[in-house]
């Protein structure tokens, strides 16, 4: 792209939607992302320097990844091209990387490629890309909304830095909304709106981190109120609601509703009522909840209620978490709402957190309770002659890998911290520990 495109580009946008207006030109005004583009990041400074090589921006919509392809486009001195791989295909890649080389071999000119969705690029295109990659003809830009481990050809990937954005804070949507609210060359300073703060706080509480949807709400919400006597267009709780498309539930992120919500999830599930838990998990991602939140209580509760009653409950809530992590919502409600049925329809046990309470109070109030001398670490020149393992006898030499022998320290000999109920998998565990209790008359 050169700077008569790159003109009209920025012309175009200017006529263009609101998010397409407020796009930032420069680093600076890139709002969040600071753990990639902040002062001294290397990203910043490889734009900073046009010193860029293959990178893949990942990320949820919204956050940044175009702008962040348009902010390279306007301040590098490489040529910039731009495909979206949803409209593009081989011959557009062979088209650009042709006129790359020429590009490259008569003026020395190094050619940007950004595209657009790339995981949309199937296994054909992609492989097409790659030898243009490889040998440096293109310096590619890809941005995708799904995981590139799965999406992106593994050789492009090996060639590519990838940089995953994060979805913007409601800080940071804040920032943007003013700024658009103000600007009256770009943004919508012109239209003399006055935002109600609890219209504003929603519109941004249900975009989710995304600013284009939040910015798309807020253009709408001005530009279809009409002026009142004083020539201000007031935008209420009502007008955000109808811009944004969902309505306000009572729920105080940081009041009492907040607390009552995850008070009542968390009770569904250990009470087993698999409808109620998915509906306060419905409430809770609805109102803005940070899902990442959710996931914690789900993860806790899963050790907390469940516990060796089924232990697989831990690992599907530790998969739920990772989904939040790696895909975030909307996609993310499914498998948090898999792994809520599934701990509260499991057997429930409390067993863990009693066992581990009884021993901490009982490290809390012992005198000395040292390590008995067969269990002691022998790994060392001299531990031998110290007797430090003497006497210990390896459990998988007996039959069903068990042999008695002291493991608790002398003050401890004869406590029993965990107590097995009879529900799920811990009737099993409850039938071996009874065996190994019987002593030398079990069979």
């Amino acid at each position: 792209m050169n700077l008569f495109d790159y003109g009209q580009e920025q012309e175009k946008e200017k006529k263009g939607p609101l998010a397409a207006r407020m796009r930032p030109r420069t680093l600076d005004e890139v709002a969040g992302q600071t753990h990639i583009i902040g002062p001294g990041k290397l990203l910043r400074r490889s734009i900073e320097a046009d010193q860029l090589t293959s990178i893949i921006f990942y990320g949820p919509p919204g956050t940044g990844k175009t702008t962040l392809a348009k902010v390279i486009a306007g301040t590098t001195e490489a040529h910039f091209e731009q495909l979206n791989a949803v409209t593009s295909g081989v011959a557009d890649i062979r088209r650009i990387t042709q006129e790359a080389k020429e590009r490259l071999g008569m003026y020395g000119k190094k050619t940007l490629l950004f595209i657009d969705e790339i995981h949309r690029f199937n296994k054909s295109q992609q492989d097409a890309l790659l030898p243009y990659v490889e040998d440096g003809t293109v310096i590619l830009i890809g941005a995708t909304t799904e995981n590139p481990s799965f999406e992106v050809n593994s050789a492009l990937l090996s060639r590519s830095r990838i940089f995953q954005l994060q979805p913007l804070t409601e800080a940071d949507l804040h920032r943007i909304a003013r700024r658009a609210l103000q600007d009256e060359e770009r943004g919508l300073g012109q239209y003399r709106a006055d935002v109600d703060d609890e219209a504003l706080d929603h519109i941004i509480r249900m975009a989710g981190g995304d600013a284009r949807s939040m910015l798309n709400a807020l253009e709408l919400a001005v530009t279809t109120t009409p002026p009142d006597s004083d020539g201000v267009r007031r935008i209420t709780l009502e007008v955000a609601e109808e811009s944004i498309q969902r309505k306000v539930i009572r729920y105080d992120k940081s009041g009492d509703n907040h607390y009552d919500t995850i008070s009542a999830f968390i009770k569904s599930m250990r009470g087993s009522d698999p409808d109620a838990a998915l509906y306060y998990l419905a409430k809770m991602i609805h109102a803005g909840e940070d899902p990442r939140f959710i996931a914690r209580r789900v993860f806790i509760h899963a050790a907390e209620d469940v516990g060796m009653a089924d232990p697989r409950a831990l690992l599907i809530a530790s998969a739920a978490a990772q989904a939040v992590e790696h895909i975030g919502l909307p996609e993310a409600q499914i498998p948090l709402a898999q792994a809520v049925i599934y701990i509260a329809t499991a057997p429930k046990s409390n067993a863990v957190v009693r066992g581990i309470n009884e021993a901490m109070a009982a490290v809390k109030k012992e005198s000395r309770a040292d390590v008995p001398p067969h269990l002691r670490d022998n790994h060392f020149p001299g531990a031998n002659e110290q007797g430090r393992g003497k006497g210990y006898r390896y459990p998988h030499d007996y039959p069903r890998g068990y042999v008695e022998q002291q493991y608790l320290p002398d003050e401890h000999v004869g406590k029993t911290f965990y107590h097995p109920t009879n529900n799920g998998y811990e009737k099993k565990l409850q039938e071996f520990i009874r065996w190994v209790k019987q002593g030398p008359d079990r069979k």
